[in-house]
């Protein structure tokens, strides 16, 4: 039995919640899943999940034996990027996620200048506006919109990111400029669902910075920020996104940023990675190259 193959599948099952899922997730069979995690609880002697019709959970055996398997698993991928050289020059392969958007507009000018500059270093980007798992998905480092709920990562803030509301000049000119937060309700709107799922959207009150939601009633509701900054510049609604997602339609003049007082406090622009004793060359150099670059980006918006 290969052991550490064993616990490979184990963290996948536990962390996504079942035997199917992991399966699915890592493209190995159930079958297979499933006998591997039998045997290593064959040869452990030991129950290590429960296992129900909807999910499996952690005893309390195989939650003390996770994370020690976990720990184990990032020394042997620690140990073969030392002994693949990648601490002592920067080369190989670096893996970097960031929102689809982000990634495309910011993301990847950077990463084309570090690749000239580089030329031992390839890099995969991973563009999803999904947070994938930096660890269970062999990922080196991340571009995140937001507070980290998760304090194991290193971050370096890289900026801030306002969100805002747009209309074209055309929706302003019949419904009037938009003074106070509750005058967003009487707006025909476009609602980007991933960032407002409640069709609400919040403002601060400048005067005493208290949070009020203001209920809109959209005459379209979009999947993505792209066809929400598309469908404001055609006018048919006011819109609610972060300020990169259209700052180019503000620029040209085809879209007008009201309320710009009212604003939430803006979130912090980050490139995390996972904590795991001395960082591989490849992951310092692409730190040093492209935090400096962002911060200037991001400060032009």
């Amino acid at each position: 039995m290969d052991r550490l193959d064993a616990m490979r599948l184990l963290l996948s099952v536990a962390d996504k919640g079942s035997f199917s899922a992991a399966s699915r997730e890592l493209g190995v069979p159930l079958a297979t899943v499933s006998r591997k995690v039998n045997e290593l609880e064959m040869h452990l002697g030991a129950k290590l999940l429960i296992r129900t019709t909807r999910k499996v959970a952690l005893t309390d055996t195989g939650a003390a034996y996770l994370g020690s398997a976990r720990r184990i698993l990032e020394d042997v991928e620690e140990a073969e990027r030392i002994a693949a050289g990648e601490f002592q020059a920067p080369r190989g392969e670096l893996t970097l996620t960031a929102p689809v958007l982000f990634g495309r507009l910011h993301i990847l000018p950077v990463v084309v200048d570090f690749l000239a500059a580089h030329p031992d270093i390839n890099v995969r980007l991973v563009l999803s506006d999904s947070n994938l798992h930096l660890l269970d998905e062999h990922v080196d480092m991340a571009a995140r919109i937001g507070r980290l709920p998760d304090s194991t990562m290193i971050a370096t803030t890289i900026g801030a990111m306002r969100t805002v509301v747009c209309a074209s000049p055309k929706l302003i000119a019949a419904y009037g400029t938009p003074a106070r937060p509750e005058d967003a309700a009487d707006l025909p709107s476009v609602n980007f669902e991933f960032l407002s799922p409640a069709a609400s959207w919040p403002f601060r009150l400048g005067e005493t910075g208290r949070v009020i939601d203001v209920d809109i009633a959209p005459r379209l509701s979009v999947s993505t920020a792209e066809a929400a900054v598309e469908a404001a510049v055609r006018g048919v609604g006011a819109t609610r996104v972060l300020h990169y997602q259209c700052a180019g339609q503000v620029r040209d003049g085809a879209l007008r940023i009201v309320l710009e007082e009212f604003e939430m406090e803006p979130a912090p622009v980050q490139l995390i990675h996972a904590a795991r004793g001395k960082l591989p060359s490849k992951m310092r150099v692409f730190l040093d190259f492209a935090v400096p670059v962002l911060r200037a980006r991001l400060l032009s918006l």
